[in-house]
């Protein structure tokens, strides 16, 4: 039987630093440059964010060699500072990162809905490998 109810799929690790060190991290594009990308040969050239319910973002994710590139973006559907991003990619699916503060670390819980190209795990491993690069960027700080 056929559903019409999209994969949804759940990355996370615990960052050690506050929150509030994260936030801007995960959210300001000088950082975002720095870490968004999902292996060493892939870089993220470029980036803009308007963080705020309505605000649109904007993520250049390029391979080194200069082979392909794309821009990952979308719309915000829900901010609260600190605590919860909701936001609409640009190909519709929808992404919620919640930000727990736990002591003087913070645990970042990713949800998003898969796309239909890619196997799941390997959907699930990219999204993951970029966001343990979050964690060690954030941490370098």
């Amino acid at each position: 039987m056929e559903t019409a109810t999209k994969n949804r799929i759940t990355v996370e690790t615990i960052v050690k630093a506050p929150v509030d060190k994260v936030w801007k991290s995960w959210n300001e594009p000088e950082h975002i440059m720095n870490w968004c990308h999902a292996s060493d040969d892939w870089h993220a050239p470029a980036s803009t964010n308007d963080i705020r319910t309505g605000g649109t973002f904007s993520t250049t994710m390029a391979a080194k060699d200069g082979s392909y590139s794309f821009d990952f973006g979308g719309v915000y559907d829900n901010v609260k500072e600190h605590e919860l991003i909701q936001y609409t990619m640009g190909d519709g699916r929808k992404v919620e990162v919640i930000f727990t503060r736990e002591g003087n670390d913070t645990k970042v819980v990713e949800t998003f809905e898969a796309e239909s190209t890619n196997p799941l795990e390997m959907q699930r491993s990219g999204w993951q490998a970029i966001l343990d690069n979050f964690k060690k960027y954030t941490e370098s700080l």
